[in-house]
């Protein structure tokens, strides 16, 4: 089930009804007659150009020139990628199945651009609930396999899931359809972080004297802190587990 993406080079041209980019194909194969999406808007793709003749397709890694209509068009930036998506948009059951089959990172969206989709749709009130736990379910999957793609960082690949886990926990409650349980969650994250609440503290007192490294590493553990504050009405008072989320709810205000 490859899905076409496009990255845009450059826009050579633009108006309110569309314009001209040079972009690369980076998945699947681009098509005249496809419609992507970029920025919540559509975009038609209705001619391809390479060496100056139409083509018929472009496939990776190759770059085209992209007649397309719309005006986000003209809002286009350098690096920003296009996905293609069917006229009513990627059908969840097509995705479950495709993602349960552990298709090759090379024959589906970036798992940034599926991660965000499905993400949008979990949080869509006009969806019913079951349908907005399974879009949950893909983005945690999209989550899991861009950072085994990418080797992110602990704490980045943590922050990153910890945002859909403790959004479905938050909106639907703890259980293994949705986010999980809350306490498991809480202890996965703390066990990523090197520091404890008061050496937190104490670095962030003097932290514009920090290296940049150490600043970084900062505020990546602060990013990990809201994910546990939202969960921790979960929480039995009282509890370790409870003082320890709350010891570095406090800290969170003063990390730079």
């Amino acid at each position: 089930m490859p899905i076409a993406e496009l990255q845009v080079y450059s826009v050579e041209e633009a108006d309110v009804t569309g314009g001209v980019c040079i972009v690369r194909v980076i998945g699947g194969i681009a098509r005249a007659g496809q419609v992507y999406v970029a920025g919540g808007l559509r975009l038609g793709l209705t001619r391809i150009e390479m060496w100056g003749r139409p083509a018929e397709f472009v496939d990776p890694p190759h770059a085209a020139r992209a007649h397309l209509t719309g005006p986000m068009v003209a809002l286009l930036s350098r690096g920003q990628v296009l996905t293609a998506v069917p006229p009513a948009g990627h059908a969840l059951e097509d995705l479950e199945a495709w993602l349960a089959t552990d298709p090759p990172l090379l024959e589906e969206p970036l798992p940034p651009a599926l991660r965000s989709l499905a993400a949008g749709r979990m949080q869509d009130d006009a969806l019913p609930d079951g349908t907005r736990l399974r879009w949950g379910r893909v983005a945690l999957a999209a989550t899991r396999r861009g950072a085994a793609a990418t080797g992110a960082d602990p704490l980045v690949r943590g922050a990153e899931l910890a945002a859909v886990r403790g959004y479905l926990i938050d909106r639907f409650g703890p259980g293994p359809d949705a986010g999980g349980d809350p306490a498991a969650l809480c202890r996965e994250l703390l066990a990523l972080i090197d520091l404890t609440p008061a050496q937190a503290a104490a670095a962030a007192r003097t932290w514009r004297d920090l290296p940049r490294e150490r600043i970084r590493h900062l505020r990546r553990i602060k990013n990990l802190l809201p994910w546990m504050a939202l969960v921790r009405p979960h929480l039995p008072d009282g509890e370790a587990l409870a003082r320890a989320v709350d010891a570095w709810t406090a800290v969170r205000p003063r990390l730079p």
